[in-house]
């Protein structure tokens, strides 16, 4: 069957899901879908390119734009010329959203059940509007769970939306509030995909440690990766996504900390390092709670690499704070960063606090990528002489080890296996690899 062209912005979240949409719109090879991103104002100028590009590339193709930058703005993006339709994040999931001529109310028997919400349809000249109100939807229906095209490891979406409201993140209302997929349908969904193959699988999600409130007999993540694992103990590895520090419990922790197939690595959502710009986010730990959390974490499992989302130049930031969020870096060992220059989103309370000078902000973020860079390197170059296990993944010559250090491998191996290689150098912050 043909399928359509997706272009994935953003997150693994939005990774997962393109795939689900894959499936719904498959045999429209006629058909682009862009799955936009919200989290910054470059995410949504970048999206903006995207469909330049494919339009240009393909001028007799339908353009099709979703995703949380749609969801929250669908006008701005139906008034481009390139564009033949706009669906919110709840319409992505139907697959009459992807028809020539989608059918108005019907939903066929194959289509999930969610709750029927008036949605916000209209015309333009050229494209057709149909987003709905995501905070109305209650429920995460079982289509969300879905796994990730290339042959190596899958992506299973266990929860989406967010209850917080941090005043820098429009998130909220793109992906509407926490809700989670029971564990059940989780669990045969890892099943499914371990006997297709795949032998990783990252928990992902908008803010996976809420998960499971909204679930009857309100199990927790940890209780969830417990079951998993549990399970499904044919699964050689196991990861989550980005992370609060302050909602991993003991329960939690010790997965993390003690068992192997929980890989070491460890994604954390920190945005900043000075207690004042982390109030003034409406974040819910301290400096030296997110500090205590890893020295804990690696005190019990050295191993671990520590990646972290980290926010330059909040509003109000003087040099001293950001010095702050500068040395939690280090005190962290932070070896992956994603760095983002603050940038106000429209509708968000950070959007009307005092900024910073925009050329700070990117001096700001040039210091924190330096020093996540130094830490990376060191981090890389420990590693020199070990033995590392590898998962397969692009032209059969890349790959992660279990702390998602990038590893190239001399010999060509089958896209998907674990092999285990000698660590020989570092080249381009890539180690170099010999299977052993």
């Amino acid at each position: 069957m043909t399928s359509p062209e997706i272009i994935t912005m953003g997150c693994r979240l939005n990774m997962a899901e393109s795939e689900t949409m894959r499936a719904l719109a498959g045999g429209q090879d006629d058909l682009v879908i862009v799955n936009s991103c919200a989290v910054t104002n470059e995410a949504v100028r970048q999206t903006r390119q995207a469909i330049r590009r494919a339009k240009k590339a393909r001028p007799d193709a339908r353009v099709i734009v979703t995703g949380c930058a749609a969801q929250v703005d669908p006008a701005s993006f139906a008034a481009m010329p390139e564009v033949s339709g706009v669906i919110g994040n709840r319409e992505k999931f139907l697959s009459s959203s992807f028809r020539r001529k989608p059918e108005s109310q019907e939903r066929k028997n194959t289509e999930p059940t969610i709750q029927e919400i008036p949605a916000f349809a209209g015309m333009t000249d050229h494209a057709e509007i149909r987003v709905s109100d995501i905070m109305a939807v209650r429920e995460t229906a079982p289509h969300l769970v879905t796994g990730f095209a290339e042959h190596s490891r899958a992506f299973v979406e266990v929860q989406n939306g967010c209850d917080h409201r941090c005043t820098f993140c429009i998130i909220p209302y793109g992906r509407g509030n926490s809700r989670s997929v029971p564990a059940g349908l989780v669990i045969d969904k890892i099943k499914a995909l371990v006997d297709e193959g795949y032998n990783e699988i990252v928990l992902t999600g908008v803010d996976v440690t809420s998960y499971g409130p909204d679930l009857p007999g309100a199990p927790t993540l940890g209780q969830l990766v417990e079951r998993i694992l549990r399970h499904v103990p044919v699964l050689p590895r196991l990861r989550l996504s980005s992370l609060d520090s302050v909602e991993i419990d003991d329960r939690l922790f010790d997965i993390i900390t003690g068992e192997p197939r929980f890989m070491p690595h460890l994604h954390m959502s920190f945005q900043a390092g000075d207690d004042m710009i982390l109030k003034r986010m409406k974040r819910r730990h301290s400096r030296a709670q997110a500090v205590e959390m890893v020295q804990r974490l690696k005190a019990k499992r050295p191993e671990i690499a520590i990646g972290a989302d980290l926010i330059a130049g909040f509003p109000t930031e003087t040099e001293e704070m950001a010095e702050n969020s500068l040395r939690l870096i280090d005190d962290c060992e932070i070896v992956m960063g994603h760095i983002f220059p603050f940038s106000p989103r429209q509708g968000t309370p950070a959007a009307r606090m005092p900024q910073v000078d925009p050329k700070q902000v990117k001096e700001r973020a040039a210091r924190m990528r330096e020093a996540t860079a130094r830490q990376k390197v060191k981090w890389l170059e420990s590693m020199i002489g070990t033995r590392q296990k590898v998962l397969i993944e692009r032209s059969g010559v890349k790959g992660h080890a279990e702390s998602f250090a990038p590893v190239l491998i001399r010999q060509a191996r089958e896209v998907g296996k674990i092999v285990e290689v000698k660590v020989t150098g570092l080249e381009n912050e890539m180690l170099i690899g010999e299977a052993a």
